[in-house]
């Protein structure tokens, strides 16, 4: 009888585990970030400077003192996708990269895919002043980076706070804060020059 009762309480033991549930999965940093509420894409578009990146990067920490100025063009496709053209020196020759942030359900949600599936990088439109400056997050795997575009290659004090606020609060900071030259820029490449992602 004492053994029938051990095996009974044994098995409402395991009934009762089982049914606990598993606790959800640790909320990304990205998954914090709130996308701009009523923004029209279309008033991004055009020319845009890249004046900061906050990102734990290796290669942005070993270069930091070679970045070279980098210039954006953003154009909106159908279905609310993004062409991001961009401008910046490499070995000193001029380059386009092409690419396109594919609209994802989520407004001010965007996705960049590479070559593999692991590759794929989530964008979100953090904050903007279509016609002063933009922040963008990026996250790929479990690495977020924080970038600030501006209309002109200067901001204001207080975009550049709103910056830096922002990146403190998905753990970054100033240490792997760095800021991008206001000279030297690109306008335009040859054909032989241009690095097509669209079509990977």
């Amino acid at each position: 009888m004492a053994a029938l009762r051990t095996l009974l309480l044994l098995g409402l033991l395991l009934s009762a585990r089982g049914q606990r549930r598993r606790p959800p999965p640790p909320q990304s940093a990205l998954e914090k970030v709130v996308a701009q509420e009523g923004l029209s894409l279309h008033q991004l578009s055009g020319k845009w400077f890249l004046v900061g990146i906050a990102s734990h990067c290796s290669y942005l920490a070993e270069h930091s003192h070679q970045l070279e100025a980098t210039t954006v063009t953003l154009t909106i496709l159908e279905g609310q996708s993004l062409a991001i053209n961009t401008f910046r020196k490499l070995d000193r020759m001029c380059w386009e990269i092409r690419q396109h942030y594919l609209s994802t359900q989520a407004p001010g949600h965007f996705v960049l895919k590479g070559h593999r599936k692991s590759s794929k990088v989530d964008v979100v439109v953090g904050e903007a002043d279509p016609s002063s400056f933009i922040i963008l997050y990026y996250q790929k795997g479990h690495s977020i980076s924080v970038k600030l575009y501006g209309r002109t290659s200067l901001v204001s004090d207080a975009v550049v706070d709103k910056f830096e606020q922002r990146v403190r609060a998905v753990g970054l900071s100033e240490d792997v804060t760095y800021y991008f030259p206001t000279y030297g820029f690109c306008d335009s490449t040859d054909e032989f020059h241009v690095l097509d992602e669209t079509k990977l």
